[in-house]
């Protein structure tokens, strides 16, 4: 069968513009019924990826949020939300970009997603075991509601990586230091997705972020909003959207040869507004594909020596300390000198495993990923 992709153009987030949005995107792939069924607990998944106001653009706007969950509590499906953030708590995150008042002004209460319970997935490609949030793993199924975003670690971040906010916060960083490579990195994000098999996944692209995103990068308007329940499918219509081949994301690349859906575009239905229309090949984002980090051996210095580094631009940074909380390997590959906070924190590269981690979650926009000479030299014409 075609995968269905519903591609809406919305212009603002006036609410009213949103719920009309909402409402004929869903409708298009068939109904909110073809989700859920009447009495279900379903937990509703937005991209709260810190505690950011929704102007920034790296979380999840909570007009799309409020209208995605009004349309299915009018059908009288029981809702909870949540995300579990790695910096911030759940619920000062929720508060601070809007998601918690939106909740409110439906009565939907947060979920747990602080802490979770060790699950195995025997059928899985790469990772057998999670811990998943609690909030998760009580409700019948999961509607997933992402941000469009570009990514420093995967070029580019929408409804499978969404997912990962599943895992409790705290746990998030073993991940990184268990799995550096990016490509094995997008195959446990696979397992994830096909463990919890979200009903349903929306994108929020009315206002997008491009460059250094997921949380330092620059809004740009794209005025659409996408739903399918094939995230491979949407994920794939997006990278169209914004010039990038959709092979080059790993997460669409393995999840498709997984079987989780589909990229290929003679295999994907679109309906709703023209894609041609809100093609934008201006968009910043990195249009090659991903150099996976492996540490050790001659071969793998000479290859490593292709994969950015991230740097910190001095004049940018307040010295928050952030990336130094966030590195999660040990000893840390960027930390403060000899315990000095009156100076930006560096780097010790070999120790760097390139998780990004600290680029991710700056919260100034003063970690950049910076490409080596080298690689500058021989693929000039790709960086």
């Amino acid at each position: 069968m075609m995968s269905k992709v519903a591609i809406i153009k919305c212009e603002s987030y006036e609410y009213s513009a949103v719920k009309a949005a909402v409402k004929r995107g869903i409708e298009l792939i068939g109904g909110p019924l073809a989700f859920v069924n009447l009495g279900e607990k379903i937990v509703l998944k937005p991209n709260i990826l810190t505690a950011d106001l929704p102007e920034r653009c790296a979380t999840t706007h909570p007009a799309v949020f409020k209208a995605v969950a009004e349309v299915f509590k009018d059908i009288d499906v029981k809702l909870t939300y949540g995300d579990s953030p790695a910096l911030h708590n759940p619920k000062l995150a929720a508060k601070k970009c809007g998601i918690a008042a939106a909740a409110e002004e439906l009565g939907i209460e947060m979920a747990e997603f602080d802490s979770g319970e060790v699950i195995y997935f025997e059928q899985a490609i790469q990772n057998k075991m999670f811990t998943i949030a609690k909030g998760v793993l009580e409700s019948d199924g999961l509607i997933s509601i992402s941000k469009l975003k570009a990514h420093g670690f995967s070029r580019f971040t929408g409804s499978i990586k969404n997912q990962f906010g599943c895992v409790p916060g705290h746990l998030k960083g073993e991940f990184h230091v268990r799995i550096p490579n990016v490509n094995d990195f997008s195959k446990m994000l696979i397992d994830l997705n096909m463990y919890l098999k979200p009903r349903l996944y929306v994108m929020d692209g009315i206002m997008a972020m491009e460059g250094n995103g997921p949380r330092g990068g620059d809004p740009v308007k794209m005025n659409v909003l996408l739903f399918s329940s094939d995230p491979v499918a949407l994920d794939a219509t997006v990278c169209r959207m914004i010039n990038l081949n959709p092979e080059y994301v790993p997460t669409t690349k393995f999840a498709s040869e997984a079987g989780l859906g589909t990229y290929a575009a003679e295999e994907i239905e679109l309906l709703g507004d023209e894609l041609e229309s809100f093609i934008n090949k201006n968009f910043n984002v990195k249009r090659e594909p991903v150099k996976p980090f492996k540490a050790g051996g001659l071969i793998q210095f000479i290859r490593n020596s292709l994969v950015p580094k991230p740097k910190i631009i001095n004049h940018k940074c307040v010295k928050c300390g952030v990336c130094v909380q966030m590195c999660p390997v040990n000893p840390k590959a960027v930390n403060w000198h000899n315990g000095i906070k009156t100076v930006p924190p560096s780097y010790v590269y070999r120790k760097c495993i390139r998780c990004y981690c600290c680029q991710e979650l700056c919260p100034e926009s003063a970690i950049h990923l910076k490409v080596p000479f080298i690689r500058k030299f021989f693929f000039k014409n790709k960086v």
